[in-house]
């Protein structure tokens, strides 16, 4: 059972800390990542590429024609599901982001922390359609999901407060 993530960008290299972004994709060998340029004019689809050299787990995917973000992160699933079956994809926007507090880096460490947690709440909602999804159906918010999970652990750490 595959995992995809795809990362969609548009001039953000100021945004990107190379270094730490190949330490944690290093440790999520059951991830596979796919950042998408979405028709960069800065160094951002540069930046990418040298990840890419330098992770097995990371494919680069370039527009060259500005795409709304939606159509960005078809181009990742399609480019993806090409390469191989992937049961879930998640996705995130670096321009919805809040990049002082909820930057790539928030992101990605949020992802290596909660890979398995990630798996299983995507499979929880698989679960509750009985239909066959599609493949962009299968797509799910890599940054919902991280706010939702966040939400539960404050609520149980409020009703575990309560108990004292």
């Amino acid at each position: 059972m595959k995992t995809g993530i795809i990362i969609v960008f548009h001039n953000s290299e100021k945004h990107i800390d190379k270094d730490l972004f190949i330490r944690c994709a290093e440790q999520l060998l059951n991830l596979k990542f796919c950042l998408v340029n979405n028709e960069s004019k800065d160094e951002t689809y540069n930046i990418l590429k040298e990840i890419k050299e330098e992770c097995e787990n990371v494919s680069v995917v370039n527009i060259k024609k500005f795409k709304s973000d939606i159509s960005a992160v078809k181009a990742g699933a399609r480019f993806m599901f090409n390469q191989s079956e992937f049961k879930h994809l998640g996705y995130v926007n670096m321009n919805l982001l809040d990049n002082k507090y909820q930057g790539l880096n928030y992101i990605i460490q949020a992802i290596l922390e909660h890979q398995d947690s990630l798996i299983e709440y995507d499979q929880r909602v698989i679960e509750k359609y009985s239909r066959r999804t599609t493949l962009f159906q299968k797509l799910f918010s890599v940054i919902d999901y991280l706010t939702k999970l966040k939400l539960e652990s404050q609520t149980e750490n409020i009703l575990y407060l309560n108990k004292l």
